[in-house]
Formats: structure tokens, C-alpha cells, sequence
């Protein structure tokens, strides 16, 4: 990772939170850690700071963007901002995904505007990254992205919308590393199960509980 440039996606944190450790939060402080430079792209940009202001505290070299991933101009905007700060792009790791707060549901439940929202969110927000991440990497001739799934896909997870959103993840994945191999790209997914930051295992188990 050393001198590496990743951009994480969904790397904040919630602002003054010391109860839970957020997925993005980890993977930049991990990423810093290990030597590489960092932009924190959030929706809240005082949560994208505050991950910021960690990683100069150890010494690591950050900066913090503001982009909703539902807005297309928005996530371009953060890639272009890694490449006039840096100049390239190592690793993409997108890591936004809803489920409760999108108020999913079972399918006879859902409603349009949930199921739209969620689509927006889980996957269309890694197709816009990804879109304009791939050609900086194909005139590299190397790069790694990193999207994030989940166990849902995989198990008896009972709401469809983040079911279907993060099973779509593992086919999109499986297809931008088949067709950009021969660019010395790589892509992988990453299927986390329950974790015990608030707003993963207690926020299911509240709502199953009713």
C-alpha cells in the first residue's frame, strides 16, 4: 500500500462517534496505516473530516470530499478530485450500502420508492464509481477496485431490496474483472456478515424484534 492512491467511497464516520467503528472508517485508517494516501469520499463531509483529521493525526495523508453516491456528476467530481490532487488512481474500494434506513421490506411489502432508492444507493452509486475509476486505470494498466456485498446475498436475509442490490454486486464485480484483466486491473468483493457496530447487528436485530 505504501504511496498508493485509494479513493474509499463511504469512508466516514458517524461525527464523534466512539461507541462503534464504521466499515469505511476502517479501511481508511487501515489503508493509511499502510502507507497510502486517501480520499475519504462521504455523503456528510463532516463525517469524510473527521476520518481526515484521524489519519493526520498519526502522520498519514488524507483529504475529504463531499458526494452523494446517487448523484453521477457528484461521484465524478470526487474521482476528478484524486486525480488533480494525485494524479492517479490505485484502488477503489466502495463500501455505501442501506438496508433498514432505506426502509427495506419483504417483497409482497416493499414499495417502488424504496426499492428505487435502494437500487440507487447499493448499486448504481458503484456502477457511476466504477464507470469513471476504470479508463484512469486502463491507461495505468493497473488498478484494483474493491466493492463491498454482503452474506445477504447469500443467506436468508428477509428484505429483498438490499438482498437483490447485493447479489447484483457479485455479477457486476465478476464481470469488470473478466473484462479488464488484460489491463492488469483487478476486482474483488467483499461479502461481510453481522458485525457489532450500532448501526449493523443492533439496527437488524431492533427491527426483526419489532
Amino acid at each position: 500500500m505504501q504511496g498508493k492512491i485509494a479513493i474509499v467511497i463511504g469512508g466516514g464516520q458517524s461525527v464523534g462517534s466512539s461507541e462503534a467503528v464504521g466499515n469505511g472508517w476502517a479501511v481508511v485508517t487501515l489503508f493509511a496505516r499502510e502507507g497510502a494516501k486517501v480520499l475519504v469520499v462521504d455523503r456528510d463531509l463532516a463525517s469524510a473530516k473527521e476520518t481526515v483529521a484521524i489519519i493526520s493525526e498519526a502522520d498519514g495523508e488524507a483529504a475529504a470530499v463531499a458526494a452523494d453516491v446517487v448523484e453521477k456528476l457528484q461521484v465524478k467530481a470526487a474521482i476528478d478530485a484524486s486525480m488533480a490532487r494525485w494524479g492517479r488512481v490505485d484502488i477503489l474500494h466502495n463500501n455505501v450500502g442501506m438496508s433498514v434506513a432505506g426502509n427495506d421490506a419483504l417483497i409482497e411489502e416493499i414499495t417502488t420508492e424504496a426499492f428505487d432508492c435502494l437500487v440507487a444507493v447499493n448499486l448504481r452509486g458503484m456502477v457511476y464509481s466504477c464507470k469513471h475509476v476504470i479508463p484512469i486505470t486502463h491507461e495505468q494498466r493497473a488498478g484494483a477496485i474493491v466493492n463491498n456485498s454482503s452474506m445477504a446475498a447469500w443467506t436468508n436475509y428477509p428484505w429483498v431490496g438490499y438482498k437483490t442490490t447485493k447479489s447484483a454486486i457479485i455479477a457486476m464485480t465478476q464481470q469488470i474483472a473478466i473484462q479488464n484483466a488484460a489491463y492488469g486491473i483487478r476486482a474483488n468483493v467483499i461479502l461481510p456478515g453481522l458485525m457489532d457496530p450500532a448501526n449493523g447487528r443492533g439496527t437488524r436485530a431492533r427491527v426483526m424484534r419489532g
